[in-house]
């Protein structure tokens, strides 16, 4: 979906495809046929976009054969989709029964994670639709945080450098700019905006900046006046924003709200859950004094987490369907965001991709029972952030 900035800029909304994970060009193809064009005629609209995710053995094959990505794209055109922007964080494996800490592999520091992103740099300049120049691709931050020494932080910097420089040479070759944005997120070395502010200046080059994922921004309980106003005057881009609402315990003491947050502890995905304990006033601009754990269970276990004070889950929920009462959802820091990042008088990016991928993570009697009831929440959570935009001031294109 396209949008009309005041500005006279154009705005794209997609939804990512991990919540439909396929590892091989195969499964692609099936995907855009069983998932994405229903989503598509849901919204009655002519075209839509999709943050498409591509795991290694997909990625290789379009990457190497040049008649498997014109097949791609001509499939893409015939169910009215299109690409602007690709989710590059899991390598491969989503779909598993557990995924857990495994997601973060390979990271930065392993040369791997640089051939499989800049593969996914050559696939995007060659998908991009006729009318757009510019590609985002979202990747993770860096590695998770333990057993990242200094030497392999060295290297990490070293390939998102060398990164940089192919993504100008792939600029010069194809006359497409793709960008590359680190994605904060609890647990990881770069856990907050704040934290990716130094490895990017660091790197300094324009074409790695970061991507902004509002359900971590909320877990991390960052605020987005702030955090956005800090990668601002540091010079920090933000190449893409993923739109996404995490889960929220207002008062996490309560037998009620434990048994609530139970439902939600499955054992597919990480939730590193987070709190700001009460205390002291902090000084204006000071960063929140976080305590976590990786996971939701580990949360609810004894006292592992204070629990005198709200705590956020990193459980990506439906944005336009919040849990029950005693939980509910950050989507008030994802507009927030928002406003922020595309309600100025320039959009600070042009990118926007709702993911949500735990939909059948969710608890049981939550989760769609059919592809039809998928495509339909789906459709519900891109018509709610297509309503977000508007009342931004940005216009719907056809």
């Amino acid at each position: 979906m396209r949008f009309r900035h005041p500005d006279g800029s154009t705005v794209h909304l997609a939804y990512c495809t991990n919540v439909h994970p396929a590892e091989t060009l195969h499964g692609v193809l099936a995907q855009l046929r069983d998932h994405c064009e229903p989503v598509r005629r849901r919204l009655g609209r002519a075209r839509i976009g999709i943050g498409l995710w591509l795991a290694k053995d997909a990625a290789h094959t379009l990457d190497t054969d040049p008649a498997a990505l014109r097949a791609l794209r001509a499939e893409l055109d015939r169910r009215g989709l299109e690409v602007v922007t690709l989710n590059g964080f899991p390598y491969d494996g989503f779909g598993s029964g557990e995924v857990k800490y495994r997601v973060y592999k390979p990271d930065w520091a392993d040369p791997e994670r640089l051939e499989h992103t800049t593969a996914l740099g050559r696939v995007l300049a060659r998908l991009l639709p006729d009318d757009v120049t510019e590609g985002t691709i979202s990747t993770l931050p860096l590695a998770w945080r333990t057993a990242f020494d200094a030497d392999r932080a060295r290297a990490a910097r070293a390939a998102l450098a060398t990164l940089g420089r192919r993504l100008d040479a792939l600029a010069d070759l194809t006359g497409r700019s793709v960008r590359v944005g680190l994605e904060p997120e609890p647990g990881c070395t770069v856990e907050t905006t704040g934290d990716a502010i130094e490895p990017l200046t660091a790197i300094g080059h324009d074409r790695v900046g970061v991507c902004v994922d509002t359900c971590h921004l909320a877990t991390s309980f960052e605020d987005p006046r702030t955090a956005l106003d800090a990668l601002a005057v540091a010079g920090v881009p933000v190449v893409k924003t993923q739109l996404s609402a995490a889960l929220h315990a207002e008062h996490p003491h309560l037998p009620a709200v434990r048994a609530a947050l139970t439902a939600f502890d499955e054992p597919r995905f990480l939730h590193q859950t987070r709190t700001v304990p009460r205390g002291p006033r902090r000084a204006a601009g000071a960063a929140p004094a976080l305590r976590g754990t990786d996971d939701l269970g580990e949360a609810l276990t004894g006292d592992a987490l204070p629990d005198t004070a709200p705590w956020r889950s990193h459980f990506h929920v439906p944005l336009h369907a919040a849990p029950a009462p005693p939980l509910t959802s950050t989507l008030p820091v994802l507009q927030e965001a928002l406003a922020r990042l595309v309600g100025g008088p320039r959009p600070r990016t042009h990118h926007l991709e709702v993911e949500t991928y735990t939909w059948q993570a969710l608890p049981p009697g939550l989760r769609p029972r059919a592809r039809a009831q998928l495509a339909d929440g789906i459709a519900a959570e891109l018509a709610l952030a297509r309503d977000l935009l508007t009342d931004l001031g940005l216009k719907e294109l056809p």
